[in-house]
Protein backbone atom coordinates (compact mmCIF):
# COMPACT_ATOMS: atom_id res chain seq x y z
CA UNK A 1 0.00 0.00 0.00
CA UNK A 2 0.74 3.39 -0.46
CA UNK A 3 0.97 5.40 2.79
CA UNK A 4 0.74 9.35 2.46
CA UNK A 5 2.91 11.05 5.32
CA UNK A 6 2.28 15.17 4.65
CA UNK A 7 3.39 17.95 6.91
CA UNK A 8 0.96 19.09 9.17
CA UNK A 9 -0.77 23.04 8.71
CA UNK A 10 -1.91 23.58 11.77
CA UNK A 11 -0.79 26.35 13.29
CA UNK A 12 2.58 25.71 14.71
CA UNK A 13 1.41 22.11 14.70
CA UNK A 14 4.96 20.66 14.83
CA UNK A 15 4.26 16.52 15.17
CA UNK A 16 4.48 14.49 12.11
CA UNK A 17 2.26 11.15 12.27
CA UNK A 18 5.45 8.86 11.92
CA UNK A 19 9.06 8.49 12.89
CA UNK A 20 11.74 7.10 11.03
CA UNK A 21 11.44 4.20 12.94
CA UNK A 22 8.11 3.84 11.86
CA UNK A 23 8.50 4.47 8.37
CA UNK A 24 11.28 1.88 8.64
CA UNK A 25 8.90 -0.96 10.02
CA UNK A 26 6.10 -0.09 6.76
CA UNK A 27 8.78 -0.39 4.39
CA UNK A 28 10.39 -3.48 5.81
CA UNK A 29 6.74 -4.88 5.37
CA UNK A 30 6.57 -3.95 1.63
CA UNK A 31 4.78 -0.63 1.61
CA UNK A 32 5.40 2.54 0.15
CA UNK A 33 5.92 5.85 2.38
CA UNK A 34 5.68 9.43 1.14
CA UNK A 35 6.84 11.97 3.43
CA UNK A 36 6.62 15.30 2.24
CA UNK A 37 9.63 17.43 2.60
CA UNK A 38 10.18 18.92 6.05
CA UNK A 39 7.35 17.48 7.47
CA UNK A 40 9.47 15.95 10.23
CA UNK A 41 11.89 18.91 11.20
CA UNK A 42 9.32 20.09 13.77
CA UNK A 43 10.03 16.91 15.64
CA UNK A 44 13.28 16.74 15.11
CA UNK A 45 13.78 14.42 12.33
CA UNK A 46 15.06 15.14 8.97
CA UNK A 47 14.26 14.50 5.43
CA UNK A 48 17.70 12.47 5.13
CA UNK A 49 16.61 10.56 8.31
CA UNK A 50 13.40 9.41 6.52
CA UNK A 51 15.65 8.68 3.61
CA UNK A 52 17.66 5.89 5.35
CA UNK A 53 14.45 5.00 6.76
CA UNK A 54 13.33 3.68 3.48
CA UNK A 55 10.92 6.65 2.54
CA UNK A 56 10.30 8.77 -0.68
CA UNK A 57 10.79 11.99 0.16
CA UNK A 58 7.84 13.97 -2.27
CA UNK A 59 7.79 17.70 -2.39
CA UNK A 60 4.34 18.80 -2.13
CA UNK A 61 1.34 17.57 0.23
CA UNK A 62 -0.81 16.47 -2.92
CA UNK A 63 1.48 13.69 -3.60
CA UNK A 64 0.87 12.56 -0.12
CA UNK A 65 -2.95 12.97 -0.21
CA UNK A 66 -2.49 10.71 -3.58
CA UNK A 67 -1.96 8.20 -1.74
CA UNK A 68 -4.01 4.90 -0.64
CA UNK A 69 -4.15 6.06 2.98
CA UNK A 70 -2.75 9.49 5.34
CA UNK A 71 -1.79 8.75 8.45
CA UNK A 72 -1.92 12.64 9.89
CA UNK A 73 -1.97 13.98 13.79
CA UNK A 74 -4.63 16.70 13.29
CA UNK A 75 -8.06 16.72 11.43
CA UNK A 76 -8.05 18.25 8.26
CA UNK A 77 -8.16 21.67 7.95
CA UNK A 78 -10.06 23.99 5.25
CA UNK A 79 -6.70 24.03 3.18
CA UNK A 80 -6.78 20.46 2.86
CA UNK A 81 -10.39 19.70 2.18
CA UNK A 82 -10.05 19.28 -1.59
CA UNK A 83 -7.60 16.32 -0.70
CA UNK A 84 -10.35 14.14 0.71
CA UNK A 85 -12.01 11.75 -1.57
CA UNK A 86 -13.64 8.30 -1.81
CA UNK A 87 -11.05 5.60 -2.25
CA UNK A 88 -8.93 7.17 0.17
CA UNK A 89 -8.54 6.16 4.16
CA UNK A 90 -7.47 8.82 6.66
CA UNK A 91 -6.48 7.97 9.77
CA UNK A 92 -5.53 10.14 12.18
CA UNK A 93 -7.33 12.91 15.25
CA UNK A 94 -10.93 13.89 14.17
CA UNK A 95 -12.59 15.04 16.96
CA UNK A 96 -15.57 15.33 14.71
CA UNK A 97 -18.31 15.85 17.32
CA UNK A 98 -17.15 19.59 18.17
CA UNK A 99 -16.52 20.35 14.11
CA UNK A 100 -19.80 19.81 12.27
CA UNK A 101 -18.61 21.51 8.45
CA UNK A 102 -15.66 19.20 8.67
CA UNK A 103 -18.44 16.74 9.59
CA UNK A 104 -20.28 18.05 6.12
CA UNK A 105 -17.01 17.99 3.74
CA UNK A 106 -16.20 14.36 5.22
CA UNK A 107 -19.54 12.82 4.51
CA UNK A 108 -19.55 14.91 1.47
CA UNK A 109 -16.58 13.85 0.35
CA UNK A 110 -17.08 10.13 1.03
CA UNK A 111 -13.73 9.07 2.71
CA UNK A 112 -13.06 6.38 5.07
CA UNK A 113 -12.65 8.20 8.44
CA UNK A 114 -10.35 6.78 10.80
CA UNK A 115 -10.46 8.65 14.22
CA UNK A 116 -7.31 8.05 16.37
CA UNK A 117 -9.57 9.01 19.49
CA UNK A 118 -12.52 6.49 18.89
CA UNK A 119 -10.13 3.21 18.92
CA UNK A 120 -11.68 1.55 21.86
CA UNK A 121 -10.29 -1.91 23.21
CA UNK A 122 -13.02 -3.95 24.89
CA UNK A 123 -12.47 -3.20 28.40
CA UNK A 124 -13.17 0.65 27.13
CA UNK A 125 -9.78 2.41 26.62
CA UNK A 126 -8.69 4.73 24.12
CA UNK A 127 -5.01 3.63 23.60
CA UNK A 128 -4.43 6.17 20.89
CA UNK A 129 -5.96 9.31 22.42
CA UNK A 130 -4.02 7.93 25.80
CA UNK A 131 -0.36 9.14 25.02
CA UNK A 132 -1.62 12.73 24.03
CA UNK A 133 -3.85 12.70 26.53
CA UNK A 134 -0.42 11.91 29.27
CA UNK A 135 1.04 14.59 27.48
CA UNK A 136 -1.87 17.16 27.47
CA UNK A 137 -2.27 16.67 31.20
CA UNK A 138 1.19 17.50 31.98
CA UNK A 139 1.90 20.31 29.97
CA UNK A 140 -1.52 21.77 31.60
CA UNK A 141 -0.14 22.31 34.99
CA UNK A 142 3.66 23.96 33.23
CA UNK A 143 0.95 26.30 31.21
CA UNK A 144 -0.94 27.67 34.32
CA UNK A 145 2.07 28.03 36.41
CA UNK A 146 4.00 30.15 33.55
CA UNK A 147 0.44 32.12 33.27
CA UNK A 148 0.11 32.52 37.31
CA UNK A 149 2.83 34.44 37.05
CA UNK A 150 2.83 38.35 37.39
CA UNK A 151 4.57 39.18 34.26
CA UNK A 152 2.50 36.55 32.10
CA UNK A 153 -0.64 38.33 33.39
CA UNK A 154 -1.19 36.22 36.24
CA UNK A 155 -2.16 36.48 39.73
CA UNK A 156 2.09 36.58 40.81
CA UNK A 157 1.07 33.24 42.72
CA UNK A 158 3.95 30.23 43.42
CA UNK A 159 2.40 26.69 42.14
CA UNK A 160 4.36 25.41 45.22
CA UNK A 161 4.14 28.04 47.50
CA UNK A 162 7.44 28.55 49.97
CA UNK A 163 6.82 27.89 53.69
CA UNK A 164 4.64 30.15 55.75
CA UNK A 165 2.30 30.79 52.58
CA UNK A 166 -0.14 28.30 50.94
CA UNK A 167 0.94 27.06 47.33
CA UNK A 168 -1.60 27.06 44.52
CA UNK A 169 -5.11 25.32 44.33
CA UNK A 170 -4.99 23.71 41.28
CA UNK A 171 -8.82 21.94 40.35
CA UNK A 172 -9.16 19.73 37.82
CA UNK A 173 -12.14 18.48 36.40
CA UNK A 174 -12.25 14.90 34.89
CA UNK A 175 -9.85 12.05 36.71
CA UNK A 176 -8.94 10.41 33.62
CA UNK A 177 -5.58 10.08 31.61
CA UNK A 178 -5.68 14.42 31.72
CA UNK A 179 -6.62 14.47 34.85
CA UNK A 180 -4.51 12.03 36.63
CA UNK A 181 -1.51 13.16 34.70
CA UNK A 182 -2.39 16.44 35.36
CA UNK A 183 -2.69 16.00 39.06
CA UNK A 184 1.17 14.41 39.41
CA UNK A 185 2.97 17.27 37.76
CA UNK A 186 1.07 19.34 40.13
CA UNK A 187 1.61 17.49 42.88
CA UNK A 188 5.37 17.62 42.09
CA UNK A 189 5.23 21.46 41.68
CA UNK A 190 4.37 21.64 45.12
CA UNK A 191 0.24 22.89 44.47
CA UNK A 192 -2.48 22.05 46.20
CA UNK A 193 -4.76 19.26 44.11
CA UNK A 194 -8.47 18.51 44.01
CA UNK A 195 -9.71 16.08 41.21
CA UNK A 196 -12.96 16.10 40.55
CA UNK A 197 -15.45 13.34 39.22
CA UNK A 198 -18.37 11.68 38.87
CA UNK A 199 -16.74 8.24 38.83
CA UNK A 200 -16.17 7.64 41.79
CA UNK A 201 -14.77 4.26 41.88
CA UNK A 202 -11.78 6.47 39.63
CA UNK A 203 -11.40 8.81 42.62
CA UNK A 204 -10.96 6.43 44.91
CA UNK A 205 -8.49 4.95 42.97
CA UNK A 206 -6.84 8.28 42.28
CA UNK A 207 -6.92 8.52 46.35
CA UNK A 208 -4.79 5.13 46.49
CA UNK A 209 -2.16 6.19 44.30
CA UNK A 210 -1.83 9.90 45.31
CA UNK A 211 -0.94 11.55 48.42
CA UNK A 212 0.05 14.53 49.98
CA UNK A 213 -1.85 17.69 49.14
CA UNK A 214 -4.45 15.78 47.02
CA UNK A 215 -7.88 15.10 47.64
CA UNK A 216 -11.43 13.84 45.40
CA UNK A 217 -14.21 15.08 45.28
CA UNK A 218 -17.87 14.40 43.67
CA UNK A 219 -18.21 16.74 40.42
CA UNK A 220 -22.06 17.64 40.95
CA UNK A 221 -22.59 21.12 40.10
CA UNK A 222 -22.79 22.78 43.01
CA UNK A 223 -19.31 20.91 44.02
CA UNK A 224 -17.91 22.01 40.90
CA UNK A 225 -18.93 26.25 41.52
CA UNK A 226 -17.62 25.69 45.29
CA UNK A 227 -14.24 24.54 44.15
CA UNK A 228 -14.11 27.02 41.07
CA UNK A 229 -14.65 30.04 42.92
CA UNK A 230 -11.16 28.53 44.98
CA UNK A 231 -9.09 27.51 42.32
CA UNK A 232 -5.93 29.46 41.49
CA UNK A 233 -5.73 27.06 38.51
CA UNK A 234 -8.26 25.23 36.80
CA UNK A 235 -8.08 22.51 34.54
CA UNK A 236 -10.84 21.08 31.91
CA UNK A 237 -10.26 17.18 31.16
CA UNK A 238 -13.53 16.08 30.68
CA UNK A 239 -13.95 13.37 28.33
CA UNK A 240 -17.14 11.78 26.76
CA UNK A 241 -16.06 9.11 23.56
CA UNK A 242 -16.40 10.46 20.63
CA UNK A 243 -18.98 13.23 21.35
CA UNK A 244 -19.02 16.78 22.29
CA UNK A 245 -18.10 17.66 26.14
CA UNK A 246 -20.32 18.77 28.54
CA UNK A 247 -20.42 22.07 29.74
CA UNK A 248 -19.60 22.07 33.59
CA UNK A 249 -18.31 25.48 34.40
CA UNK A 250 -20.78 28.22 33.49
CA UNK A 251 -19.88 31.88 32.72
CA UNK A 252 -21.29 32.46 36.33
CA UNK A 253 -19.04 30.50 37.58
CA UNK A 254 -16.07 31.77 35.94
CA UNK A 255 -16.74 35.26 37.28
CA UNK A 256 -16.25 34.54 41.31
CA UNK A 257 -12.57 33.33 40.16
CA UNK A 258 -10.13 35.68 41.39
CA UNK A 259 -8.81 38.18 38.65
CA UNK A 260 -5.25 36.84 37.37
CA UNK A 261 -6.27 32.99 37.67
CA UNK A 262 -6.21 30.84 34.90
CA UNK A 263 -8.27 28.26 33.23
CA UNK A 264 -6.75 25.95 30.59
CA UNK A 265 -9.21 23.74 29.37
CA UNK A 266 -8.18 20.55 27.33
CA UNK A 267 -10.78 19.04 26.58
CA UNK A 268 -11.56 22.59 24.06
CA UNK A 269 -11.02 20.21 20.70
CA UNK A 270 -14.13 18.26 21.72
CA UNK A 271 -15.93 21.16 22.39
CA UNK A 272 -14.68 22.47 26.04
CA UNK A 273 -16.35 21.74 29.52
CA UNK A 274 -16.21 25.55 30.27
CA UNK A 275 -18.49 28.06 28.75
CA UNK A 276 -16.08 30.46 28.25
CA UNK A 277 -13.42 28.58 26.42
CA UNK A 278 -12.99 29.09 23.22
CA UNK A 279 -10.51 27.70 20.55
CA UNK A 280 -7.27 29.26 20.33
CA UNK A 281 -3.54 28.48 18.67
CA UNK A 282 -0.44 28.72 19.68
CA UNK A 283 0.23 31.56 18.08
CA UNK A 284 -2.41 33.94 20.32
CA UNK A 285 -3.09 31.37 22.98
CA UNK A 286 -5.05 33.16 25.45
CA UNK A 287 -7.82 35.26 26.42
CA UNK A 288 -9.45 37.01 29.32
CA UNK A 289 -12.69 36.91 30.63
CA UNK A 290 -13.80 39.15 33.56
CA UNK A 291 -10.40 39.14 34.19
CA UNK A 292 -9.36 35.34 34.43
CA UNK A 293 -6.89 33.95 31.77
CA UNK A 294 -8.29 31.38 29.14
CA UNK A 295 -6.07 29.04 27.29
CA UNK A 296 -7.94 27.25 25.03
CA UNK A 297 -5.06 25.83 22.60
CA UNK A 298 -6.70 22.80 20.92
CA UNK A 299 -3.08 20.85 20.14
CA UNK A 300 -1.44 21.31 23.12
CA UNK A 301 0.78 18.63 22.64
CA UNK A 302 1.87 20.53 19.55
CA UNK A 303 4.85 22.24 22.14
CA UNK A 304 6.33 19.01 22.32
CA UNK A 305 6.59 17.25 19.43
CA UNK A 306 9.50 15.82 19.88
CA UNK A 307 7.97 13.36 23.19
CA UNK A 308 4.77 13.23 21.24
CA UNK A 309 5.68 12.53 18.12
CA UNK A 310 7.47 9.31 19.47
CA UNK A 311 4.72 8.80 22.20
CA UNK A 312 2.24 8.44 19.51
CA UNK A 313 3.59 6.37 16.91
CA UNK A 314 4.20 3.76 19.28
CA UNK A 315 0.85 3.44 19.81
CA UNK A 316 -0.48 4.43 16.22
CA UNK A 317 2.15 1.87 14.03
CA UNK A 318 0.54 -1.39 15.10
CA UNK A 319 -2.75 -0.41 13.93
CA UNK A 320 -1.41 1.56 10.98
CA UNK A 321 0.58 -1.70 9.77
CA UNK A 322 -2.77 -3.26 9.85
CA UNK A 323 -4.27 -0.88 7.23
CA UNK A 324 -1.57 -1.14 5.20
CA UNK A 325 -1.49 -5.12 4.76
CA UNK A 326 -5.84 -5.97 4.79
CA UNK A 327 -6.73 -2.06 3.97
CA UNK A 328 -10.58 -1.25 5.16
CA UNK A 329 -10.67 -4.67 5.71
CA UNK A 330 -8.45 -4.63 8.69
CA UNK A 331 -11.18 -2.45 10.81
CA UNK A 332 -13.41 -4.81 9.82
CA UNK A 333 -11.35 -7.80 11.34
CA UNK A 334 -10.44 -5.51 14.49
CA UNK A 335 -13.27 -4.54 16.54
CA UNK A 336 -11.41 -1.77 18.23
CA UNK A 337 -10.21 -0.33 14.75
CA UNK A 338 -14.00 -0.73 13.62
CA UNK A 339 -15.07 1.90 16.29
CA UNK A 340 -12.64 4.23 14.89
CA UNK A 341 -14.72 4.90 11.76
CA UNK A 342 -16.06 7.41 12.07
CA UNK A 343 -17.44 7.94 8.26
CA UNK A 344 -17.67 6.03 5.09
CA UNK A 345 -18.99 6.48 1.91
CA UNK A 346 -20.61 9.85 2.91
CA UNK A 347 -22.09 8.23 6.21
CA UNK A 348 -21.88 8.76 9.81
CA UNK A 349 -20.39 5.48 11.51
CA UNK A 350 -20.18 6.81 14.97
CA UNK A 351 -23.08 7.19 16.74
CA UNK A 352 -21.96 10.17 19.33
CA UNK A 353 -21.01 12.38 16.39
CA UNK A 354 -24.34 11.30 15.06
CA UNK A 355 -26.25 12.53 17.48
CA UNK A 356 -24.04 15.50 18.52
CA UNK A 357 -25.30 16.51 15.09
CA UNK A 358 -28.56 15.39 14.20
CA UNK A 359 -27.35 13.49 11.60
CA UNK A 360 -28.65 9.97 10.70
CA UNK A 361 -26.03 7.38 12.11
CA UNK A 362 -25.29 3.97 9.85
CA UNK A 363 -23.23 1.40 11.97
CA UNK A 364 -20.02 0.34 9.89
CA UNK A 365 -19.99 -3.36 9.25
Amino acid sequence: MKIGVPREVKDREFRVAITPGGVRQLTTESHTVLVEASAGEGSGFSDSDYLKAGAVIVPKAAECWAADMVVKIKEPQVSEFGYLRRDLILFTFLHLAAERNLTLEMMKSGVTGIAYETVELPGGELPLLKPMSEVAGRLAVQIGAYYLEKINGGKGKLMGGVPGVLPAHVVILGGGAVGSNAAKVALGMGAQITVMDINIDRLYYLEEILHDRFSTLSANSLNIAGMVKRADLLIGGVLLKGAKAPRLVTREMVGTMQPGSVIVDVSVDQGACIETIHPTTHSNPVYLVDGVIHYGVTNIPGAVPQTSTCALTNITLPYVSKLAKYGLEAAKRDPALAKGVNTFEGKLTYQAVAEAFDLPYTAFR
